[in-house]
């Protein structure tokens, strides 16, 4: 049986980073803390790169209506 969405997100759920792709371009990397049916997201240790540098943003909460595709990050 083919995994849903939402079960492949339950499976990284506090374990491993994930890359969350949001409109304007922008790519944030983090732990997935959580998340509703929205997909509204709350990260922990949460990064973004910019031209080259790592800012760190800690913990973020993520509105779902900028979530283009969440993916397992591989490390």
């Amino acid at each position: 049986m083919t995994p849903r969405p939402l079960d492949i997100l339950d499976q990284v759920l506090n374990r491993q980073p994930v890359i969350i792709s949001l409109k304007g371009g922008r790519e944030i990397r983090g732990i997935l803390q959580g998340y509703d049916v929205h997909m509204n997201l709350v990260l922990d240790k949460a990064e973004e790169e910019v031209d080259g540098a790592v800012h760190k943003l800690g913990t973020l909460i993520v509105r779902g209506d900028n979530v283009i595709y969440i993916t397992p990050s591989v490390e």
